[in-house]
């Protein structure tokens, strides 16, 4: 009797055991779908989608951030602070010319975003912050200077909904990666235009299924050649 319990006992913890190792095994094997990228060094990347990974640690809080419904901003917003399509945006609010700016004054706002009380608004997050001299390209909007209001040619700026190949394929990048390599500044958190705000941020390799497509192209007609000058 007593050799029959051994034998029973010994099979209910190998048992156990087969349990709890399998157990373990598969935990520690299981990866979830997609997961933020914490360490640029473990990846290989093409030099124009690198950037979008500095804010890869924030995908997890842009998931779980809720949506500020009273101070979202629009594309509308998003071009009027722009001279002409692709411009920098101008800086909509007074600069105290006694301070410095940069890593001394304008990052402390547009590196990491926030609720700003004074303006009613989230700050936009800049998608280059390792570029400090912040006033060589934008620019302040109320500022009396010489310059006149200039002739720039007029294109229009992107839809939304109209740029995917197909009619359920992920929408193409309609504009240059220079300067605008991390994503996540643009399209995720609350100071995102609304109408471009991504609803996967967790997802940071964007490139896998966005692809560039900022060749403006124009109708030329039908194309005649010339037979006596071969043109």
């Amino acid at each position: 009797m007593r050799k029959r319990l051994g034998i029973i006992s010994l099979f209910i913890i190998l048992f156990i055991s087969f349990i709890v190792i399998w157990n373990y095994s598969y935990q520690t094997g299981k990866e979830e779908a997609y997961i933020p990228v914490r360490d640029k060094k473990e990846i290989v990347t093409i030099p124009s989608e690198a950037g979008v990974f500095k804010r890869s640690k924030h995908a997890i809080d842009y998931v779980n951030m809720p949506v500020d419904e009273t101070h979202q901003r629009s594309l509308k917003n998003y071009y009027d602070n722009r001279a002409y399509h692709g411009a920098p945006p101008s800086i909509p609010h007074p600069i105290d010319e006694k301070q410095n700016i940069g890593d001394g004054s304008c990052l402390k706002c547009h590196e990491n975003g926030g609720f700003v009380e004074k303006f009613k608004a989230y700050t936009p997050v800049t998608p280059h912050p390792e570029l400090v001299n912040c006033k060589q390209c934008h620019v302040e909007q109320k500022k009396q200077t010489l310059f006149k209001a200039g002739n720039y040619a007029n294109v229009n700026a992107p839809k939304v909904g109209v740029n995917n190949v197909l009619l359920t394929s992920p929408p193409t990048i309609p504009h240059q990666i220079q300067l605008r390599e991390n994503c996540l500044a643009c399209h995720a958190g609350p100071s995102a235009p609304k109408e471009i705000r991504v609803t996967h941020p967790e997802r940071v390799n964007c490139r896998q299924c966005h692809v560039p497509n900022d060749k403006v192209t124009e109708e030329i007609g039908t194309f005649i050649r010339n037979i006596k000058t071969n043109e």
